[in-house]
């Protein structure tokens, strides 16, 4: 399963920094085709994060002793490391959370409930995950006034620009919250023209970005968005750990989410005041480990570099659409133009998580039902799922072959 190598990308020198990898599955070469729902961890990471709890471990900004100074140190870099990896302004527009799930709820409670007005309406697509969709229906469903807007998805999988445009001309639309890359489809929304679109009818723009900042490169300053989300397991990094990127002018509008220490200025019997941002949204004890974790795989793939990234995604996209269009029976959920590396599929007769199953026995690890995008699925009539193959930086053209001839297999199986 040899891929060639891309310029400045030696996949197999990187596949060997992912232990998991190495492992046999069902007596086959375990080929792990999930990453968009957590992505490996390579041994630099995992390093990383014994060295913090074996050597430098303690609370953090509490301490006035040697390892809760290391510790603090260690983690504000993590905050450093995320600032320049998406070229925001400031590393104090960094708010670390648990995930992309977290992060935006933060956003549909700090500013939905602290900043938006009665009357305003939130806009979102057909094709968000449900961590960009319930929140909005929580606060819709909140007697406050707030309205809540979908845009529709065209039958290549792409945003209907001119929908969005249409549901943003009444300038009622306070935010729009959108994917930068969807999950189910790999499509990749333009987000600068939605946020220039949005902008120019007076709405502030939430991206989702936890898929887009795996597989792109991702500069706050040239998006011009107000908020960004992403988390750290898909970015191969630690569970438990994600960013809230958001502007310091809009942190300082916002009221805290959550209330606790760390996160306070003073404290009386009688009341509280809240620290400077980004400390303010921060409560409690932070995920300490895992932002050296997240520090630690920010590195590892800047070491990479991101284009050469992107080059070995475009070409592995590539072949699998090349791929899996010539499998008699197979539907791929969308065909975007600008597409990253994740393919949803039905096959004929085939019940998805049959399917799953059945790939599994031939060691190759897909994932199967609606994705946590039901409404999506509901859209192009497949209510009962799909299964997804996304890719990694790991991912090998020889692993999309191999899943290409189960596939074919899969069929005769089934039919």
């Amino acid at each position: 399963m040899n891929a060639p190598v891309q310029p400045g990308f030696d996949v197999e020198r990187i596949r060997a920094d992912f232990p998991v990898l190495a492992q046999q599955h069902r007596g086959r070469p375990l080929v792990f085709l999930d990453s968009g729902a957590s992505a490996q961890k390579p041994r630099q990471v995992i390093q990383a994060m014994v060295r913090s709890m074996e050597e430098r471990y303690a609370n953090v900004h509490r301490g006035a002793y040697r390892l809760s100074e290391a510790a603090t140190a260690d983690y504000e870099a993590a905050r450093a490391a995320v600032a320049r990896f998406i070229n925001a302004a400031d590393p104090r527009e960094v708010i670390f959370t648990t995930n992309s799930t977290a992060a935006i709820n933060l956003v549909a409670h700090s500013w939905g409930r602290g900043v938006m007005q009665p009357g305003q309406a939130v806009l979102v697509s057909e094709m968000e995950h449900h961590a960009n969709l319930v929140p909005w229906h929580m606060l819709r469903d909140d007697n406050r006034g707030i309205e809540l807007r979908i845009c529709r998805v065209t039958d290549a999988g792409e945003l209907d620009l001119e929908d969005l445009e249409a549901k943003l001309a009444d300038g009622k639309v306070g935010l729009v919250a959108v994917t930068h890359m969807s999950n189910v489809l790999g499509t990749v929304t333009p987000a600068a023209r939605i946020v220039a679109m949005a902008h120019a009818k007076g709405a502030k723009v939430l991206l989702d970005g936890s898929q887009a900042a795996v597989h792109r490169r991702v500069d706050m300053q040239a998006l011009g968005a107000d908020f960004y989300a992403f988390t750290g397991h898909k970015l191969y990094g630690p569970t438990g750990i994600g960013v809230l990127w958001a502007r310091l002018e809009h942190q300082e509008r916002m009221p805290p989410f959550l209330g606790g220490g760390d996160m306070i200025a003073s404290v009386t019997l009688e009341g509280s005041t809240w620290a400077e941002p980004p400390a303010k949204f921060e409560a409690g004890t932070p995920p300490i480990v895992e932002a050296v974790g997240l520090h630690a795989a920010i590195d590892y793939v800047s070491a990479i570099g991101m284009p050469a990234l992107e080059a070995h995604e475009h070409t592995l996209v590539d072949h699998a659409m090349r791929r899996l269009s010539d499998i008699e029976g197979l539907t791929l959920l969308g065909r975007a133009q600008d597409r990253g590396g994740v393919f949803s599929f039905a096959l004929d007769n085939a019940h998805p998580h049959d399917l799953a199953t059945l790939l599994d026995r031939a060691g190759i690890a897909v994932r199967a039902g609606r994705h946590c995008a039901e409404p999506l699925h509901a859209r192009f009539g497949l209510e009962g799922g799909t299964c997804r193959a996304s890719f990694g930086l790991y991912t090998t053209e020889g692993e999309i072959d191999y899943l290409a001839e189960a596939l074919t297999k899969a069929r005769e199986f089934f039919a």
